[in-house]
């Protein structure tokens, strides 16, 4: 077939008439696709918004944690709560919000959750809400309640604060929707190593410990997991890093994040225009040792920051392909036993001032007619990101067991966040529960909780959950 003949079988005006131009015009074509703009490229997949919201108080509701009455004298730097909004460009959305407070109960994140349903359309397991555990910002709600001497001063100036935190908190999840752009999505690990298994090492032997140069002992997860997300031109916009540990260098009077705080106030300085956001993996029977110097504070978050920076130098780092899929359900656990009014009226004699408040307002409820759970609805969320980058997101003070397994299992690309969505109290793996002690023993009034401990298959019930769960994802 000659040339001609063969141009002339393709009709319509566009078309060549002549093998040469053909050639022509799938040069052009090919040096056109090679031309794209990064924003051309970006629009076939990930979006990704952001936005933050400053939650330092602005009166004096009480610093949360250690059972003591704290009233702030200074803010050494601002509270944070920051959102990530991703879009995998096919209908599939999630948010996840890194805040710098001790604990959101449930009373709170049951709000912020109804609310985003109304008005932005997402439903319970698109919402991912964590919390550092930082025990130098503020009291919410009924967090903590039996922790705290009953001020009615102060029970009003949380209910306030808190409610305006639900505000602002679904005012955060509308905004980042609302920044949705083109992005590409890479992670990574690096390592940062002053978390120490406190159940193991004594804080008031670490330091002699480690200047021998002796090794500590117990479990711990060192690794500092990153996710960058980029925009156009190659900007970073966004550098999500995780550890696994307590908060509580710091016991002192001052507004600050504790040693996530000046990591993430590092990371931003190291990057402009970027936003850093920290999530607490399994952190609950891991310290930062030794502690209780802001100096010290200010090293773990500069140790903290060299990992992630650490991450992001090692070039490349892998991409997430575009795609989304969300599972979520809450587990019952069980407890080992409900208390009774009995149980209650004797506790109401007990020397700890904690167990005797907890055991008064819990009688009070018995009063009213109230009738107490034999479990708690556990939240746990399973996250698949492109095709093998997994975020499991775990309600309460979860010990690194949980971690160290579920990466075992699942793969070294798997994000397990405790802290997140409910502050419970401890969850203790089976290991934990046995040996007992402070994370495994008899402390859930501490909590609030109807029960002085969790049942024993506590992991049984959570694991099994998990795997159902990263099972529907994985489909």
């Amino acid at each position: 077939m000659s040339s001609t003949s063969c141009c002339q079988a393709i009709s319509g005006p566009f078309f060549c008439r002549s093998r040469t131009s053909l050639r022509l015009i799938a040069v052009m074509a090919i040096a056109g696709a090679l031309l794209l703009t990064p924003t051309a490229s970006l629009q076939a997949g990930w979006k990704a918004g952001l936005s933050k919201a400053e939650l330092t108080p602005r009166t004096d509701v009480w610093l949360a944690g250690y059972g003591s009455k704290r009233v702030a004298t200074e803010t050494l730097h601002p509270l944070w709560m920051k959102a990530l909004a991703l879009d995998d460009g096919a209908g599939h959305q999630v948010v996840l919000i890194t805040s710098d407070f001790q604990g959101v109960p449930k009373g709170m994140s049951d709000r912020v959750f109804k609310q985003v349903k109304k008005k932005h359309g997402l439903q319970r397991h698109q919402i991912m809400f964590t919390f550092s555990h930082n025990h130098c910002g503020p009291r919410l709600g009924e967090d903590l309640i039996d922790y705290y001497q009953v001020e009615e001063a102060q029970e009003e100036l949380v209910r306030k604060y808190t409610d305006r935190m639900v505000i602002v908190s679904v005012d955060l999840i509308g905004r980042a929707l609302a920044d949705l752009q083109p992005a590409t999505i890479h992670t990574g690990q690096g390592r940062s190593t002053f978390a120490v298994n406190r159940r193991n090492n004594r804080e008031a032997d670490v330091p002699a410990l480690l200047a021998a140069g002796k090794a500590l002992v117990g479990p711990v997860d060192h690794t500092v997991p990153v996710m960058t997300v980029t925009g156009k031109d190659d900007n970073l916009r966004a550098i999500l890093f995780g550890y696994a540990c307590h908060p509580t260098t710091l016991s002192f009077t001052k507004w600050c994040g504790d040693y996530p705080g000046y990591a993430q106030v590092e990371i931003e300085k190291n990057h402009p225009g970027a936003l850093a956001m920290f999530v607490n993996t399994c952190g609950g029977d891991q310290n930062p040792l030794p502690r209780r110097k802001l100096e010290l504070c200010q090293k773990y978050g500069h140790m903290l920051a060299v990992g992630v920076e650490e991450a992001l130098k090692k070039k490349p780092l892998r991409p997430v392909a575009p795609g989304l899929k969300t599972a979520f359900e809450y587990v019952p656990l069980a407890y080992q036993k409900l208390v009774t009014r009995e149980t209650l009226t004797q506790a109401q004699k007990s020397s700890n001032r904690i167990e005797r408040r907890w055991a008064t307002r819990l009688l009070g409820k018995l009063d009213n007619g109230v009738k107490f759970s034999p479990t708690y609805p556990y939240p746990i969320h399973a996250w698949r990101l492109g095709k093998d980058t997994l975020m499991i997101g775990m309600g309460a003070e979860t010990v690194v067991d949980f971690a160290l397994r579920f990466k075992n299992e699942f793969g070294p690309r798997t994000w397990v966040c405790g802290y997140a969505d409910d502050m419970i109290s401890y969850i203790p793996s089976r290991r934990v529960w046995e040996e007992g002690g402070y994370e495994g023993g008899a402390r859930l009034y501490e909590y609030g909780r109807p029960a002085y401990r969790w049942a024993g298959d506590v992991e049984k019930r959570i694991a099994t959950s998990v795997h159902k769960l990263v099972k529907q994802v994985s489909k």
